[in-house]
C-alpha cells in the first residue's frame, strides 16, 4: 500500500514543477446544490490535468541507467500529456502508444512535448498490449497511468493540498477511471483526516470500480463524453486501496457530466473536459447526500475538444429550453414570414436560423412550413412564444 509518507515525498519531489493549482469556493454552484462547494482548478496544470503529477513523481524515481533507456506509456491522452512533458523537460526518450481514436487535440498535444506518438489499436486495452510488446522490444521503462505506487503517490498530492487549502471539508468526490486519483487522494486524505469521506465517481457506461468492488463481472462500454473514465478495468493496487480507504463510488449519467461541464463555463468561466467534471456531475445527481457539508472537487482535467465542448453548451442551451425549435405553417402569401417573425421578436426571442419549406413537408398547395431555431431566456419565455404564435 502507498502511505502518507509517500504521499508527502511525492509532494517534496515534484514541488515547483508542478503547479499548486487554486482551491476556491463556489457561491454559485453552492447555493444552487445546497453543499458548500469547493473547487480544485487541477485544469490549470500546465498540460491541463493533474496526470503530471503522477508522471513526474514516477520519472523522478528513475535510475541513470533507466532513464538511458527511455519510458513508454499508454493513454488516451492526460497521462500521454505529463509523461512527455516532464520526460522532455528532464531530457528523458518517451514514447506514448495512444488508441487510433484518441482526439486528435490530444495526440497534438503529446507530440508538441517531443514524444514519439504511436497510434495503435481501437481501445486503451489493444494500445497497452502494443506499449507492452514495444517496452519489451526496445527495453523501454514501462510508465502505468495508474497502477504504480510512485504515480498513485504523486496523484495523492493533490489531496494534501485541497486539506491545505479548505481544512474543513466534510467529503471528496474524485472522478475515477483506472482508479490512480481516487486511491491516492484516500490515502493522503483518510491518514489526516479519518473522518473525513471519499468518494469515487463513475460514469454509469464505465464503472468497473464499481463493479470490482461489488464483486461484480466487469461489464464496460459504449459512447461517452468522459474518455478519461473510459477504462476497461481497474488497477489490481488502485482496487486494494479503494476497497480500504474509500467510502464507495456513485455513478453518474451522462447527461449529469453535461449539465457539469455546461454549469463550470457558464458559471466559474472554466472548462472542464468530461473526467475532469464527473465530481461536480455526481454533486448535482447526488446532491441530497451532500446537502449541507462542505464537498471539496478536483477539476482533474481541462482537456476536451473545442467542437465536443461546442457540442455541449449548445445541447446545454436545448436542454434549458434556451434554444427552441418551433414549426410554423403559414399561409404562402406575401408577408407572411415577416408577421410571425416580427411577433417572434416582439415577444423577446432571438431568431438564429429560419428554415423555409414549400414542397416537401407543407400541409397544402397554398402553405408553406418554416422552422424557426430561437433562442429565448428559458423555457417560460419559450412557451409564451409558442402561444403568442398559436393565436395566429
Amino acid at each position: 500500500m502507498v502511505t502518507l509518507d509517500d504521499v508527502r515525498a511525492a509532494a517534496s519531489r515534484i514541488a515547483g514543477a508542478v503547479e499548486r493549482t487554486p482551491m476556491l469556493h463556489s457561491r454559485t454552484l453552492s447555493r444552487l446544490t445546497g453543499a458548500e462547494v469547493w473547487l480544485k482548478f487541477e485544469n490549470l496544470q500546465f498540460t491541463a490535468s493533474f496526470k503530471e503529477r503522477g508522471a513526474l513523481n514516477r520519472l523522478l524515481a528513475l535510475t541513470a541507467a533507466e532513464r538511458s533507456r527511455g519510458v513508454i506509456a499508454m493513454s488516451a491522452g492526460n497521462h500521454a500529456q505529463g509523461v512527455a512533458f516532464h520526460a522532455a523537460r528532464l531530457g528523458i526518450r518517451a514514447v506514448i502508444v495512444m488508441p487510433r481514436g484518441t482526439p486528435n487535440s490530444k495526440v497534438s498535444a503529446t507530440r508538441v512535448h517531443g514524444a514519439e506518438v504511436v497510434l495503435e489499436g481501437d481501445t486503451l486495452a489493444d494500445a497497452a498490449a502494443h506499449a507492452r510488446e514495444r517496452q519489451a522490444r526496445d527495453e523501454l521503462v514501462f510508465i502505468h497511468p495508474y497502477d504504480d505506487p510512485a504515480v498513485i503517490a504523486g496523484q495523492g498530492t493533490v489531496a494534501l493540498e485541497m486539506l491545505e487549502q479548505a481544512p474543513g471539508l466534510d467529503a471528496l468526490l474524485v472522478p475515477v477511471g483506472g482508479g490512480g486519483l481516487v486511491s491516492g487522494m484516500a490515502c493522503a486524505a483518510k491518514a489526516l483526516r479519518p473522518d473525513i469521506e471519499v468518494w469515487g465517481v463513475e460514469s454509469k457506461a464505465y464503472c468497473a470500480m464499481h463493479q470490482r468492488l461489488a464483486g461484480l463481472p466487469v461489464a464496460v462500454g459504449g459512447d461517452t463524453i468522459a474518455e478519461g473514465l473510459a477504462v476497461r478495468d481497474v488497477g489490481e493496487l488502485t482496487l486494494a486501496m479503494t476497497r480500504a480507504l474509500a467510502n464507495g463510488i456513485l455513478l453518474v449519467e451522462e447527461e449529469a457530466i453535461e449539465r457539469a461541464i455546461v454549469a463550470l463555463v457558464e458559471i466559474e468561466k472554466t472548462v472542464a473536459e468530461g473526467a475532469g467534471a464527473a465530481g461536480l456531475a455526481a454533486l448535482l445527481e447526488h446532491g441530497a447526500r451532500f446537502a449541507g457539508r462542505r464537498v471539496g472537487i478536483p477539476l482533474c482535467g481541462g482537456n476536451i475538444d473545442s467542437r465536443l465542448l461546442a457540442a455541449v453548451l449548445m445541447r446545454g442551451l436545448v436542454r434549458d429550453g434556451r434554444l427552441v425549435r418551433l414549426r410554423v405553417n403559414l399561409p404562402d402569401v406575401a408577408g407572411s414570414l415577416a408577421k410571425v417573425a416580427t411577433m417572434i421578436g416582439e415577444a423577446g426571442g432571438n431568431i438564429i436560423e429560419v428554415q423555409h419549406q414549400r414542397v416537401f413537408d407543407a400541409a397544402s398547395a397554398k402553405s408553406a412550413e418554416v422552422e424557426f431555431m430561437i433562442e429565448t431566456r428559458g423555457r417560460d419565455h419559450a412557451q409564451a412564444i409558442q402561444d403568442a404564435l398559436s393565436r395566429l
